[in-house]
């Protein structure tokens, strides 16, 4: 008996070949009907047998390209007529929002990159090669539903054997919306320093493999933006970039030709591998093999990790496949500003970087600089979601749309809800530079405009002077506000799923607290909707305002003072100490925290790891590599009320005796024990992780093992980062969970609690 219904999918189904697979299954099974995008995700219409359209629904999800998500399938009886065929229809332009989940820009996928080596192949050496199952997405799309009139590929009008594989349904680029050839597609340019055309094609990607080989710096237009590239093994190449780009002494990112020349220089897990190779092909850190490689130390000075990527898109491998070494691929940008995406723009503002500039002419419609991530136990640690990982979703049942979360001051990133869901857009940066603050709105309005929402509400950090939170008062009047650190929990809680209560460990660099004091070192029970301060570490005075946040003798002195010590504090000169000693007895231009990150800084001071950072992070950083794989016990600490106390440790620290090493394993190690006592004393059974340290792998693996062992359900992030780029999800989840409670949670009644 036949019968007709109508499929509305929902998840990640444009941009990745789900039109096609849905084609192709409904004609094998005689079905009749069609299959469009629509402002939800697609519309499937279906006629036919009862049990052929039984199959479809069964079948249909094991087909479906690895990069596709189904979230939700809802199914009626059609009320349409249905054509006598099955067949692919122009998108719905429905109004209202547009909730369909649009896909990150995806690697090169194996038959394409086989095309472009191939000498027999229309494609070979053709850098902008793509098909349904790769390539640019989130990075050309200028408004859903996806479609190539909706992206900078429409000025690009496909030659008639493109045409053809465009329409074919057995061809693995039916509707493949960026499909190009170099008869019809973008074509790169080598330009001089000052824009000058140098060579076209072919003859500039060799024109730009012969200069990287010569030491000179290259910028490179690529997916998401520029690279600024430099032969990884030439010292001096590498320390003119720094010089250049202003960037002293934090990490490059590398590119290696091959998964090989990765394992040369660096030990691979194979979840690392995994990832490597992934379609989001980011950049993970990798632990390097001891004088295996041929690598400058100027790439990553005093750090025992390297950032490494493969090449993702085919312009990068036909690029590292001319050269055969390893390249350094930063973000196109003068240190912490926004990456370039524009060839005149990126003439101007690299142009005293680069020596040349490999150009393309397909328009980039955002900037998207590399994910970054780590392994840790087996899963990641996100580091920074952009180019492969964003724009992201996490699901907020119950979310009104158009509510914006602004994010904070650091690592920003920016979250709106669209259809139940948290969608995440990629990295911002640091609000303190000026370029990072005027893309703030830009991203805020590209997200609304793309998923067609109208602002109706947002939350901003509770701090009044970041950029983020004037821009969001600025947009929407009486933003709902959050502490930093609820939303640090309230993250980790809406990635899994968790209503809470739960105890809540935030430690971090810094985050304005309900008492007006600097918080980062907090043990907080919490509901999505509120929290109570439960415990945290002792605090301590820093002298010098946001100095202080970049010196960590700053943070040494004030730990010293704390504790009574009158011990001279390591790195300032005598007249540096009696100033910073009269601010501290004054209280002018002092701060109280208890900041872990801080603390961290404080004690990489005190064993000469790191006096004054060259970038965010360093102390920290250099303290976790001094400690290694180092087994050692911890240092004793103790209780002051609600405080965590760390003086006891500080004192067998000072007393010497022990190697560095030791002292920074031991340290770890205590901090983690801190964690137990706390764990231990709330008794709740979920712990949740978050904030900036828990980028730390060894204190997010030692936490997690023994919070575990003492019989807790530990959760972590997994696919947001722990730093402040999760903000904006933890903000829209405690917001939407104040907008809909109806009564208070009762683990957060009392004295402290906070709504």
């Amino acid at each position: 008996m036949d019968e007709a219904v109508v499929l509305r999918v929902r998840g990640r189904v444009q941009g990745v070949g789900f039109r096609p697979v849905v084609f192709r299954l409904a004609r094998g099974l005689g079905l009749r009907g069609w299959v469009r995008n629509d402002a939800s995700g697609a519309e499937v219409a279906l006629g036919g047998a009862a049990e052929a359209i039984a199959r479809f629904q069964a079948e249909l999800p094991g087909l479906l390209p690895a990069a596709a998500r189904v979230e939700a399938i809802a199914g009626g009886a059609a009320g349409v007529e249905l054509p006598p065929g099955f067949e692919i229809r122009s998108s719905a332009e429905g109004a209202g929002a547009r909730v369909a989940l649009v896909l990150p820009d995806l690697a090169t996928c194996p038959a394409c990159l086989a095309e472009v080596m191939n000498p027999r192949d229309r494609r070979h050496r053709y850098p902008f090669t793509n098909c349904t199952h790769c390539g640019p997405r989130f990075s050309i799309v200028e408004q859903l539903p996806y479609d190539r009139a909706h992206t900078t590929m429409k000025g690009f009008e496909m030659c008639a054997a493109c045409a053809a594989e465009y329409r074919d349904p057995a061809d693995r680029r039916f509707h493949a919306q960026p499909n190009a050839c170099p008869v019809c597609g973008p074509r790169l340019t080598w330009a001089g320093p000052a824009g000058e055309a140098l060579a076209e094609g072919d003859e500039a990607l060799r024109a730009a493999a012969a200069a990287l080989g010569r030491g000179r710096i290259v910028a490179v237009k690529g997916l998401g933006g520029f690279h600024l590239m430099a032969d990884a093994r030439d010292g001096a190449a590498v320390r003119r970039l720094r010089e250049r780009k202003r960037r002293d002494e934090k990490p490059f990112a590398l590119m290696f030709p091959s998964r090989e020349a990765i394992e040369a220089a660096c030990e691979v897990s194979a979840a690392e591998g995994g990832w490597l190779e992934s379609q989001a092909a980011p950049i993970v850190l990798l632990r390097r093999r001891g004088g295996g490689d041929d690598l400058a130390a100027e790439v990553a000075p005093g750090l025992p990790w390297l950032g490494a990527m493969l090449p993702y898109t085919p312009l990068h491998h036909l690029l590292m496949a001319e050269l055969g070494f390893a390249v350094v691929a930063t973000s196109g940008n003068i240190s912490d500003e926004p990456i370039c995406i524009d060839n005149a723009e990126a003439l101007e503002r690299l142009g005293g970087i680069a020596d040349f500039f490999l150009l393309h002419d397909r328009p980039i419609v955002r900037p998207m600089d590399d994910s970054v991530l780590a392994v840790c136990e087996g899963g990641p640690i996100m580091m920074r979601r952009g180019r492969g990982l964003a724009p992201g979703t996490i699901a907020l049942p119950g979310a009104p749309d158009g509510w914006l979360g602004g994010g904070a001051q650091m690592k920003n990133t920016v979250a709106v809800t669209a259809g139940g869901n948290a969608v995440l857009g990629p990295h911002i940066g640091d609000l303190d530079h000026d370029g990072a603050a005027r893309l703030w709105p830009q991203t805020v309005r590209d997200l609304l405009d793309l998923h067609g929402l109208t602002l109706e509400r947002a939350a901003a950090d509770l701090h009044p002077d970041y950029a983020s939170s004037r821009g969001a008062a600025g947009l929407c009047a009486a933003p709902e506000l959050v502490q930093h650190h609820h939303a640090h929990i309230a993250a980790v809680m809406a990635e899994h799923g968790l209503e809470g209560p739960v105890l809540g460990i935030a430690w971090d660099g810094t985050g304005l607290g309900d008492d007006g004091t600097i918080w980062g070192g907090e043990f907080l029970v919490c509901t999505r909707a509120e929290y109570r301060r439960a415990a945290w570490l002792r605090p301590f005075s820093l002298a010098g305002g946001d100095a202080a946040a970049k010196e960590p003798r700053r943070a040494a002195l004030g730990v010293l003072r704390e504790m009574g010590s009158a011990a001279p504090a390591p790195g300032l000169s005598a007249e540096e100490a009696a100033a910073l000693e009269g601010l501290l007895r004054g209280g002018l231009n002092v701060a109280r925290t208890s900041s872990a990150g801080r603390l961290f800084d404080a004690v990489a001071a005190l064993l000469g790891v790191c006096q004054v950072m060259a970038h965010e992070g360093q102390a920290a950083m250099r303290l976790e590599a001094l400690a290694g794989e180092v087994a050692a016990p911890a240092y004793p600490f103790g209780w002051r009320g609600n405080e965590l106390d760390w003086q006891p440790m500080m004192e067998e620290l000072l007393a010497g005796g022990e190697e560095p090493a030791v002292a920074a394993a031991r340290f770890h190690a205590m901090l983690v024990e801190m964690m137990v006592a706390a764990a231990r004393r709330e008794g709740l059974a979920d712990v949740c992780l978050s904030g900036g340290c828990f980028q730390n792998r060894r204190l997010t693996a030692g936490a997690a093992r023994r919070l575990a062992e003492e019989g807790f359900r530990v959760w972590r992030h997994r696919d947001i980062p722990p730093n402040d780029g999760g903000i904006a999800l933890g903000q829209l989840a405690v917001a939407a969970a104040r907008a809909g409670r109806k009564t208070a949670g009762r683990a957060c009644q009392g004295g402290g609690d906070r709504a």
